[in-house]
């Protein structure tokens, strides 16, 4: 079974993470952790005048399987939307409950986490970059949108 969850591609991932560190002047920083492993994420985010990702880093502090998934997010985010990154935070959740999900083509690489669904103990380490990152994101536009009111 270990075989299947930590297939060669998935470490492949997870030796490959881009954008790893921090940025020095984020304009939205966010870390989440999953308990149960003790994994940590932190996703920090500067946004082009559109919203986008300008600039991207993750601090990873992961197991495999968490390591994978930030190395997923980190080869796609830039250029994203916030919309483009929830809904893949959202397809993954789905994915990982067992519900169809599809990906845009920056993070077609998160179908490989299907074969994580029956190990609900790991979904936490699964999603911890992609919840960082969106909520980074959320974070700078709306200290965007406060700076302009």
């Amino acid at each position: 079974m270990l075989d299947d969850l930590y297939s060669s591609k998935l470490l492949a991932l997870s030796a490959s993470i881009a954008h790893l560190g921090r940025l020095d002047a984020p304009q939205g920083s966010a870390t989440r952790h999953a308990r149960l492993c003790g994994s940590v994420v932190t996703a920090d985010v500067v946004l082009a005048d559109d919203g986008s990702v300008e600039s991207f880093a993750q601090d990873v502090k992961a197991c495999a399987l968490g390591q994978a998934s930030a190395a997923v997010l980190g080869q796609g985010i830039v250029g994203a939307s916030l919309p483009d990154v929830t809904a893949a935070r959202d397809g993954l959740r789905a994915l990982l409950a067992g519900e169809d999900a599809s990906f845009e083509e920056r993070f077609a690489d998160l179908a490989i986490f299907e074969a994580v669904r029956d190990y609900k103990a790991r979904h936490a380490s699964v999603m911890l970059a992609f919840e960082a990152a969106a909520e980074a994101m959320e974070q700078a536009l709306a200290d965007r949108s406060q700076s302009v009111a």
